[in-house]
């Protein structure tokens, strides 16, 4: 079982949720934000250092790498020395990496200052969430689950129109520099109200696995970025990474169902746990269409509806708004109808909203597609929350840690394989179709295969026993109480 310990502050009291979840969700936030933003100032980076805009992907890819090598590792690492220093050192190392990619002289600094960034976004999210499992009662789990979501979805949709800002504005190494009083602000807080939770017992760490895992991750992560390119002359790499990700998986799997007298970096095991198993495949079936919608959405704003960048961040904002609005409904939906009937029904109404961006054409009112958008954050925030919230029902307290960093790396994963879908299909739109530019017809395309694929979820989640997670969402009790069950 996990202990607290406290450390220096033994008077510390139990924080309430909403703001260890917000403390959280600041450093997911800030993580988040980075990420968008720079792939909005990449051309004017590209120029400062002399460079074509096209080997500029190198840094975006170099920060994936840390998060798929060390991720599966994060729990481990929580648990022997504790969440709360775990999280406040992954804080101060993405500080640091920010700072170092701000004062980079060349593309080959920048790109190790991103992986030493990476690094500390690798432990940031998935140590962060566990604090959060670890801390909050069952029954407060869908509400804090809910106040977590929404600044992490604010980060993507805000990114575009602040990097927009900044590069007209200001110098692209701002992108940087707005981490440092952010990370500042959460130190304080985390120090101030977050226990430092550890596992009591200490074993072996899986350092075999660590090395299968990750360089399976990475080659994945890798190849699936070079094939969304689209470009003959990356083929046969992108082909050599996705076969060495493979093949490296399969012997990861080999490996951890080896009997071990340690337990493996990613827990196999785990997806034997039927709540567990449906929210990692049919939350990942979902995130493909949450991974490419950011990536889709400006673009089409900008290329096909001829928008600027501000302006098409500011209309993508709806998105953030309708998950803000969310987080005061997620819980009595989900004691209205429970776990089950809303991931259904919920799943399907959410991949036909945004299949709904495939109609949207320049003569459409701004503000229809903003309200249509703004139900799209909103269904598709409840949707996550109901996914990460219903995993962990069934998970025993000794292994919250594992099923914590197996779900994460997952997530990251498939949000990854949504953008390069996106890319993917839009470029073969383009080639199919012989456009000479991306037009709104490949758009459409793109965002109608991706809504499909998430409309999958659907069936998985019908999987899910009637009465699954009602400890958590109160459905059981509203039913005995009005004499439904």
């Amino acid at each position: 079982m996990s202990e607290l310990a406290f450390g220096a502050m033994p008077q510390m009291a139990r924080p309430n949720f909403r703001t260890t979840a917000l403390i959280i969700a600041s450093a997911m936030f800030m993580e988040q934000l980075d990420a968008t933003v720079l792939a909005t100032a990449l051309p004017t980076m590209a120029k400062s250092f002399q460079v074509s805009p096209a080997h500029m992907s190198i840094a975006l890819t170099s920060y994936l790498l840390s998060l798929a090598v060390l991720i599966p590792a994060s729990g481990k690492i929580a648990d022997r020395y504790g969440a709360r220093t775990v999280f406040a050192s992954s804080v101060v190392i993405f500080m640091l990496g920010s700072i170092l990619c701000a004062l980079a002289p060349s593309l080959s600094m920048l790109v190790a200052a991103r992986v030493l960034q990476g690094a500390g976004g690798a432990m940031m999210v998935p140590v962060g969430r566990l604090i959060l499992l670890r801390t909050v009662d069952k029954r407060d789990l869908v509400s804090a689950m809910s106040w977590l979501l929404v600044p992490a979805l604010i980060g993507p949709i805000l990114g575009p129109p602040v990097g927009g800002f900044i590069v007209s504005y200001f110098d692209w190494r701002w992108i940087f520099y707005i981490n440092i009083p952010i990370g500042f602000i959460g130190l304080i807080f985390i120090q101030l109200f977050i226990p430092n939770t550890k596992e009591g017992r200490r074993e072996r760490f899986d350092m075999a696995g660590f090395v299968l895992s990750g360089l399976s991750l990475a080659c994945l992560l890798f190849g699936f970025e070079m094939t969304s390119r689209g470009t003959l002359e990356e083929a046969p790499m992108a082909v050599a990474l996705l076969l060495i990700g493979v093949v490296s998986g399969a012997g990861y799997i080999v490996y951890a169902r080896r009997p071990h007298r340690f337990e493996p970096i990613l827990d196999l095991t785990l997806m034997r746990i039927r709540s567990f198993r449906i929210s990692v495949v049919a939350g990942s079936l979902s995130r493909i269409t949450q991974g490419a919608q950011p990536f889709l959405l400006p673009l089409m704003l900008q290329i096909g509806f001829g928008l600027s960048p501000v302006a098409s961040g500011l209309m993508t904002f709806a998105t953030a708004c309708g998950s803000m609005l969310m987080k005061a409904a997620a819980r009595p939906i989900l004691k209205r109808w429970g776990f089950r009937a809303t991931l259904i029904w919920n799943s399907v109404f959410s991949s036909l909203l945004y299949a709904t961006c495939a109609l949207f054409r320049p003569d459409w009112p701004h503000w229809g597609i903003f309200v249509v958008l703004m139900v799209c954050g909103f269904s598709m925030s409840l949707q996550f929350t109901a996914y990460n919230t219903i995993a962990y029902d069934d998970i025993p307290p000794n292994r919250t840690s594992s099923a914590n960093s197996f779900y994460t790396t997952f997530q990251q994963l498939m949000l990854s394989f949504g953008i390069c879908t996106g890319a993917l299909v839009l470029t073969g739109s383009r080639l199919a179709f012989g456009h000479a530019g991306t037009t709104l017809a490949d758009f459409s395309v793109a965002f109608l295969v991706v809504t499909a694929v998430s409309l999958l979820a659907a069936p998985v989640s019908a999987r899910l026993p009637q009465g699954a997670g009602d400890a958590m969402s109160g459905h059981r009790a509203r039913r005995e109480a009005t004499g439904e069950a």
